[in-house]
């Protein structure tokens, strides 16, 4: 099963990139935890990262990634009608 915060910031990224710092303040949350759960992301191969000066910019590591989460919340909808 996946991580509540790990799908979240899957969700955000599928959207569009974003740094640390973004993500953190979207999900109100601090840097340190979401750079945590970015960290397991990357180690599964669904994030990549890219530096940016002094940030990280992070985003869905190929557009399989935002296939399979469109298809599965797809799914989600369809059977909970």
């Amino acid at each position: 099963m996946m991580n509540p915060t790990r799908l979240r910031i899957l969700l955000l990224l599928s959207k569009k990139d974003m740094c640390v710092g973004k993500i953190a303040e979207i999900l109100r949350m601090d840097q340190s935890a979401v750079s945590a759960q970015l960290k397991v992301l990357r180690h599964l191969n669904l994030v990549k990262a890219k530096r940016h000066g002094r940030y990280m910019r992070y985003k869905l590591n190929n557009k399989h990634v935002r296939n399979i989460l469109r298809e599965g919340f797809k799914y989600v909808l369809k059977t909970s009608q």
